[in-house]
């Protein structure tokens, strides 16, 4: 296979992984952390006139659905990847930071959360899901750069 449509398979497998994992939190999410009552977390419009009745415990489940699932995605796209790992986790890490963006605006949520949100949750953990896939490319063996 040629490299550069191996590179680029690895990066949209990557997203694609990361969406599904972040997905898959989201969906969880309720069944461990229970919305307030009578708000359906699935819709957007539901979200938007309850906000003000979420704590900060109701935002634990969505910052680890957006951090874990960008380091799965980026993970995944180094290990697929041929060449430029660093360049197919930080396009993981940007994919999904722009959803990050573009939900803050979609959904109004405390400022606090966004913050910590686009921060930490999307570029950080592309570097940590790239860290983890050198580590994993040396055989287990520490890097001088970890």
């Amino acid at each position: 296979m040629p490299i550069m449509l191996r590179n680029l398979l690895a990066l949209l497998v990557g997203i694609a992984v990361g969406g599904a994992v972040n997905m898959g939190i989201i969906l969880l999410g309720p069944s461990i952390i229970p919305p307030p009552a009578g708000v359906d977390v699935t819709n957007a419009e539901s979200l938007r006139a309850a906000m003000h009745l979420f704590e900060p415990r109701h935002f634990v489940m969505p910052f680890l659905a957006h951090a874990l699932g960008t380091l799965a995605g980026a993970l995944v796209g180094c290990v697929l990847s041929a060449t430029h790992r660093t360049a197919i986790a930080y396009g993981v890490g940007a994919v999904f930071l722009a959803g990050g963006i573009a939900a803050s605006f979609m959904i109004p949520a405390p400022a606090w959360f966004v913050v910590l949100d686009l921060v930490a949750a999307y570029i950080p953990m592309a570097w940590v899901g790239l860290r983890i896939a050198d580590h994993m490319k040396q055989g287990g063996a520490r890097q001088k750069r970890w």
